[in-house]
């Protein structure tokens, strides 16, 4: 993989995992104020909240940012590795 191709590839992939992980991490009981929760929100909330813009919650307190971030950052690496 070309070095160029691997800078844009590895950090997509990381921020996709982050985004699963914090997915994940609202499903189960946690505390809000540990060390890895904080990060994971705090790296993931300025990309999700672009969505939550875009599309807010609705009244049943589904959220589809991340599914959408998820998306977008396929179409990304896509279009950026192509």
């Amino acid at each position: 993989m070309p070095i160029i191709d691997a800078l844009i590839y590895y950090p997509i992939k990381i921020i996709y995992w982050m985004i699963v992980l914090r997915i994940f991490l609202s499903w189960v009981p946690v505390n809000a104020g540990s060390q890895i929760h904080v990060l994971i929100y705090d790296l993931t909330e300025p990309l999700l909240s672009m969505f939550r813009k875009l599309f807010p919650p609705s009244k049943s307190g589904l959220d589809f940012s991340p599914m959408l971030t998820l998306i977008a950052l396929h179409i990304l690496e896509y279009f950026l590795l192509a």
